[in-house]
């Protein structure tokens, strides 16, 4: 029926019939390519309404390469009705164009489900600031990298395939040329699997404060990337590590921290030693009857040393909050009322003094001072 449509239709305006033909093609991918946008319009307005993201991603990720495919296999179709079917062009027409089709198909797929993944990895962080059960966001960009790095992968190895490029070739060109590779960027490895090691391990995620002892490292991971995490201090500047560095250094994570800790040593004066066990007393039970500390933590105020010039003693306890600024109010808090329990026992907070005894040479007027003292 087509064919007589067109046959009619090239004796009527004296043009070629294969003219006509891919023209029609044409202006069916044209109207299947309209038709398939709306659709999908349609669908993504549906999909909104949902507070499921998977849907979401899958409408929007499907726009343009779904485009890409109606005029890929149009205009590949349309060379198929140009070139004329003699023996001459059947091996171009079944070799070249159907590689041609295979190709568009391919490469569509390969781009679908490259935006598939970047959709799904943008809701779920934005759903995440919303969500009672938060995942970790570190784990996700780590996830959808690593799938976006198989994509590419396969999709390359798929078209150099359907090209006729021998892949088993390639693989062992490739291993010899890898040793190349890796030998003169073996730094540039070696981040690339400690950035490995930090999304498998998770020691921490982005946002979360850390530190190392054993490097001047310390502030808020802003980004962690294949080669280097990026670090930004509490003076606002932002320092750039490379990932190999965390294999072999010991990392601090605060922010993982279950309560913060209250260990500070007060000294009284030598004057209030009869006080010393009421006041640790005292103190024990205010830190114990506390609200803002943890009462199934380890609460301990005991006398500890005698020092030079006081008698200490030291207070041991944690706070339920993890917040810095929360809890240096209630550390300060907790230290005032320490001072009005010293105050209360008419001791003093001691204060580094020093005593000097001055003894006469001559022997009378050592015996005068020892009458005066025993009188």
């Amino acid at each position: 029926m087509f064919e007589v449509w067109i046959e009619h239709w090239a004796n009527s305006t004296g043009l070629k019939s294969w003219m006509l033909e891919a023209f029609a093609i044409l202006l069916i991918a044209l109207v299947l390519e309209w038709l398939a946008r709306r659709v999908l319009h349609r669908l993504q307005k549906l999909a909104g309404k949902t507070n499921n993201p998977w849907d979401d991603a899958i409408v929007s990720a499907a726009r343009p390469p779904l485009s890409l495919l109606i005029w890929w296999m149009g205009v590949s179709t349309a060379a198929r009705v140009v070139v004329p079917s003699d023996s001459e062009n059947v091996l171009f027409e079944q070799v070249f164009l159907g590689a041609l089709q295979q190709l568009g198909f391919i490469i569509a797929l390969g781009w679908y489900a490259m935006r598939l993944t970047s959709a799904m990895e943008v809701n779920l962080v934005k759903r995440n600031g919303r969500d009672h059960e938060r995942l970790d966001e570190t784990t996700i960009n780590a996830l959808c990298r690593i799938i976006r790095i198989a994509i590419i992968l396969t999709t390359t190895l798929v078209v150099l395939d359907t090209l006729g490029v021998s892949i088993k070739g390639l693989l062992a060109a490739g291993g010899v040329g890898g040793l190349a590779v890796g030998l003169a960027a073996k730094d540039l490895f070696a981040n690339f699997f400690g950035g490995l090691t930090i999304f498998m391990d998770r020691p921490f995620k982005v946002g979360d404060w850390i530190s190392s002892p054993d490097k001047d490292i310390e502030g808020t991971v802003e980004k962690i990337g294949w080669r280097q995490t990026t670090i930004r201090r509490f003076n606002k500047r932002p320092i750039y590590v490379p990932n190999a560095t965390f294999t072999t250094i010991v990392v601090e994570n605060p922010s993982r921290m279950t309560h913060r800790r209250i260990y500070e040593v007060i000294g009284l004066r030598y004057d209030d030693i009869e006080q010393v066990r009421e006041i640790t007393r005292a103190v024990d039970a205010l830190l114990r009857r506390h609200e803002a500390i943890a009462h199934d933590q380890i609460i301990m105020a005991r006398f500890d040393v005698f020092a030079e010039s006081s008698l200490n003693f030291f207070i041991y306890c944690m706070t339920k909050t993890r917040d810095w600024a929360e809890y240096h109010a209630v550390k300060e808090d907790v230290l005032l009322l320490i001072a009005d329990i010293i105050e209360q026992h008419e001791a003093e907070i001691a204060y580094p003094t020093s005593r000097m005894l001055l003894e006469p040479q001559d022997p009378e007027l050592q015996e005068v001072l020892k009458n005066d003292i025993a009188s």
